[in-house]
């Protein structure tokens, strides 16, 4: 992306800080196009522009002009009023990139201005570590250029995908929640180790390690998941006990079911917020 645009990050938390953190560590753009403001917390500011070298400023005092990318990363309750202060201040020709969970294109373009560019933006926890799986969903208005712009900006924290704005909720099932389905699996790993004799954090690490060449073997290999399982797993041996053991507790289904019911309580959240915000 052009090295001389600016971006103002609408919200200091943690996954603002993540994407900050990818951004100047990948040189997307220098530390000096990047902008931080918040309400209120002037320390939060001044500790992100102290760790990163980007400009900090209070919300009052964000200058919008000369700004090429807004991307809105404060909560979902204060979207509303976040997006009717930045309307008289922004032109419909500013991209707008929204990591507000639950909180739909059409709406924000609704609030914004006639056909404002307007992209939905998900990453994970892995974003803090440059490793995340992140969607990008445009909304109606937004030109293929701004989807470039927004793809190249976010491939600073990992690996972007584009997707229809109805498959953000599996998305979450899959993405937003599957770090904590590894997490979950380390834990059992961990305490089975311990059981049988092994440190846990020795067990972690080989964990870990395995997991994480097994995804990499995946990725950059044209077998599917069910041909490399086939692969490793030969009759009556280790393997095939664990991969029994798994199935005769119900493991592939308890995994369905975790992505299936994540990927509902998206959908249940999202229509609480449109409804909370329809009627605002």
């Amino acid at each position: 992306m052009d090295q001389k645009q600016k971006v103002a990050f609408l919200g200091a938390g943690s996954m603002a800080e993540a994407m900050i953190s990818g951004m100047v560590n990948a040189k997307k753009l220098p530390a000096e196009n990047i902008i931080v403001t918040n309400r209120s917390n002037d320390a939060r500011l001044h500790e992100l522009e102290n760790r990163y070298g980007i400009t900090a400023v209070k919300r009052s005092e964000l200058k919008t002009d000369d700004i090429d990318v807004f991307i809105l990363a404060m909560k979902p309750k204060g979207a509303e009023e976040a997006l009717n202060e930045l309307k008289p201040q922004i032109n419909k020709d500013q991209l707008v990139l929204s990591v507000l969970a639950g909180i739909s294109s059409s709406y924000m373009e609704e609030l914004l201005h006639d056909e404002q560019q307007v992209i939905r933006v998900m990453p994970n926890t892995s974003s803090m570590i440059q490793q995340s799986a992140t969607a990008i969903s445009p909304g109606q208005y937004a030109a293929m250029d701004a989807v470039l712009t927004a793809k190249e900006l976010l491939s600073a924290i990992g690996k972007v995908y584009v997707i229809d704005e109805p498959q953000m909720d599996i998305f979450t099932g899959i993405a937003g929640s599957g770090p904590a389905y590894f997490y979950f699996l380390m834990e059992h790993i961990e305490k089975a180790a311990k059981e049988e004799g092994l440190d846990p954090e020795l067990a972690r690490e080989i964990g870990a390690q395995t997991i994480y060449g097994a995804a990499r073997m995946m990725m950059e290999r044209d077998e599917t998941p069910t041909e490399l399982r086939e692969n490793v797993t030969s009759p009556n041996g280790t393997t095939a006990a664990g991969l029994d053991a798994l199935a005769k507790h119900g493991g592939g289904e308890a995994m369905m079911q975790a992505v299936k019911g994540a990927s509902k309580r998206s959908k249940e959240i999202s229509a609480q917020l449109q409804k909370v915000a329809s009627t605002n």
